[in-house]
């Protein structure tokens, strides 16, 4: 068997065990949660008879490994269960939901890296300096203050005081409708259509959530460049480059810089897929209509099927980006194969 096809298949069979023991992990927190999951699909009011044959149903009689066995196959086959609030397939509720969420993380990302990196090389580059005092500053405050005091601070200041963005929700109530949901993606989609006027009030609405993720994800992404540009800047072939007369442009970004971007490729994924799973008090903040005010509302409906559902979306999105960084690293830098 050729050397890439065993790597290819220990690379699959790791993805086969992680996602498993996520079902497992998930499964488990729906037997032990004090709800009974047949009162919660019947009602209190059922009749005993009524009671049995949906426990039977439900295949709550049968060992739990068996029990196991069936949720995996289920969820194989994209069924997820059914939303006791919501009366529709899970699976169709996060499709609604999640395109909301993608929508907000990735502006964030972008905004993080877009920042953090220019950010972190200039503290590097001017190490001790106002620069790097300054990207250290910033840091530390968007490691040190929750995101929900600093969602706040911002719909008071930027949306109550200021009036430069528009408030919680995803567009205005004039705008709502307006837009053909097409690709999920609001902004996408009214550019597609020409709504102009839409387009400017999903923007409106999305900048300060976006901003406030972004700038989570700058504190993360500029600490690590910075990181891994000191440790590049004081290698021996930098100091080469600066005997031979190259500029100082040419010297970070052309030889230091070239040599993080490996690096730096799973630091964006981990913060993407942080921000995928970790926009809940974002989004419940500024009433953003996405998989974590899903999961949120869900879990206080005690609609399990939903939080279970949400639960394995999430967590497989983040196992397939971790996955997907290893192989890229693999791939883009050979001393790692």
């Amino acid at each position: 068997m050729p050397r890439w096809t065993r790597k290819l298949a220990g690379t699959l069979a790791s993805v086969a065990a992680t996602l498993l023991g996520l079902l497992f992990v998930t499964f488990m927190i729906g037997r032990v949660m004090p709800i009974d999951p047949v009162l919660a699909v019947i009602g209190e009011r059922a009749t005993q008879e009524q009671y049995e044959q949906t426990y039977r149903e439900l295949g709550l009689d049968r060992p739990l490994l068996a029990q196991f066995g069936i949720y995996v196959s289920d969820v194989l086959r994209g069924d997820l269960g059914v939303s006791i609030r919501t009366g529709k397939p899970v699976s169709e509720d996060l499709a609604r939901v999640f395109p909301a969420t993608f929508e907000l993380a990735t502006l964030g990302t972008l905004i993080g890296v877009l920042l953090g990196v220019p950010l972190g090389v200039a503290a590097a580059v001017w190490r001790g300096g106002w620069v790097d005092q300054t990207a250290r500053v910033v840091g530390l405050i968007g490691y040190s203050m929750p995101i929900f005091w600093l969602g706040l601070m911002g719909l008071l200041v930027f949306y109550g005081m200021l009036g430069w963005v528009s408030g919680p929700g995803r567009i205005g109530i004039f705008h709502q409708g307006v837009v053909e949901p097409r690709t999920g993606l609001l902004l996408l989609d009214a550019l597609l259509q020409g709504q102009w006027a839409a387009f400017k009030s999903a923007l409106s609405h999305i900048i300060l959530p976006a901003g406030l993720l972004g700038y989570y994800s700058m504190a993360y992404v500029s600490r690590m460049t910075r990181s891994f540009m000191l440790e590049q800047l004081s290698a021996e072939y930098v100091t080469t480059a600066r005997v031979k007369g190259l500029s100082e442009w040419q010297v970070v970004w052309g030889h230091a810089f070239r040599n993080i971007r490996v690096q730096l490729l799973t630091v964006i994924a981990l913060a993407y897929a942080n921000l995928l799973e970790g926009s809940v008090l974002t989004e419940i903040i500024f009433a953003w209509p996405g998989i974590g005010s899903y999961i949120t509302t869900s879990l206080l409906a005690n609609d399990m099927n939903s939080v279970l559902g949400g639960t394995v979306l999430v967590g497989t999105i983040f196992v397939l980006l971790n996955i997907l960084s290893d192989m890229l690293y693999r791939f883009l830098d050979p001393r790692a194969r």
